[in-house]
């Protein structure tokens, strides 16, 4: 009995390594793409932001919901004036200083005409959000990159904003102690895909033990109601680390991330398809988390269709598993 339980356990482990885990439950107001969580410590309030609606939020009590969306953060759009692109993507929220932080992308799919904006309220209720622009990280038709999915990292008393989608991928560029412009005008690759179209983006730097961890979407995020990617070319979360906040990002085999390496985190399975768009939230009692959107292939494959998915992360081996 005791071979076959052990058994059983190298085999449940090998499963889990390699990616597969079904979604903690949700309820409430559940659809979302490209998911941001925040906890406000006052009265422990749930708070999730998503792409759509000029950035929508809800709250709940806890990650489980029931979530109960609030409105906009920017009814009125963004100050950010890019002609004909006025869609808010990819918000990524923090507290600094006291103070809520939302970094949002003005664009519109598959263009290099982009921009990373910030607003920012200090209790997070309805209608309590200041829109102060772009932060600096733009793009134009030719750039290294394209401006969007901002992610906020603050290391000793640094604060780095990573970034990109597509074209060169991932970048990442040094703020100002207020972390709300640019400290200087260069920035650094820290992941890449050579082959395709270089689908990566999304990306999320986390800290767990002695090493920083950069988990990124790779993959066809979107429109699978009307044309489905090749089996393996949708979405999916991988991982790179490093012992700096600032690279070299390496994955499981050693391979860099700016080298096309990168290790499967989540990916499809059974009835879960297309998992990215994630982040990682420190829960108090559960501990790290990861939380992301993915399409239920019982439910339907459009883009407002998605939804809030999360696991618990384990990093006890060094490198993270669902």
């Amino acid at each position: 009995m005791y071979v076959l339980a052990s058994a059983v356990a190298l085999l449940l482990h090998a499963y889990v390594v390699q990616g597969y885990a079904d979604p903690g439950s949700c309820s409430g107001s559940c659809n979302v793409h490209d998911p941001a969580l925040i906890r406000r410590e006052s009265d422990g309030t749930y708070f999730r932001f998503s792409t759509g609606n000029d950035i929508s939020y809800a709250s709940a009590s806890s990650i489980e919901g029931p979530w109960t969306a609030i409105g906009s953060v920017l009814p009125d759009g963004s100050s950010i004036d890019i002609a004909g692109y006025n869609d808010l993507w990819a918000p990524d929220v923090n507290l600094v200083d006291g103070v809520y932080y939302v970094y949002y992308s003005v664009s519109t799919f598959g263009s290099q005409e982009s921009a990373v904006g910030l607003a920012t309220s200090s209790t997070m209720e309805l209608d309590s959000w200041t829109d102060l622009g772009r932060v600096g990280v733009d793009s134009y038709t030719g750039s290294a990159y394209n401006a969007i999915d901002g992610n906020l990292f603050l290391d000793g008393s640094t604060y780095y904003l990573q970034f990109g989608s597509f074209w060169g991928d991932i970048y990442q560029v040094e703020l100002n102690s207020a972390a709300t412009a640019v400290a200087g005008s260069s920035s650094q690759n820290i992941a890449y895909d050579s082959s395709g179209d270089h689908a990566e983006e999304g990306s999320f730097l986390y800290k767990y033990g002695d090493y920083y961890y950069l988990f990124y979407s790779a993959g066809i995020c979107c429109g699978y109601d009307t044309s489905l990617p090749a089996s393996g070319d949708e979405y999916k979360i991988k991982v790179c680390r490093s012992t700096t906040a600032t690279g070299t990002f390496v994955d499981e085999d050693g391979v860099a991330c700016t080298a096309s390496g990168g290790t499967i985190v989540l990916e499809s399975h059974d009835t879960v398809y297309g998992p990215g768009g994630q982040g990682i939230f420190t829960d108090p009692t559960l501990g790290p988390v990861l939380y992301y959107h993915y399409v239920d292939t019982t439910i339907g494959y459009a883009d407002d269709q998605k939804l809030f998915g999360w696991n618990v992360i384990d990093f006890s081996s060094g490198w993270p598993v669902v």
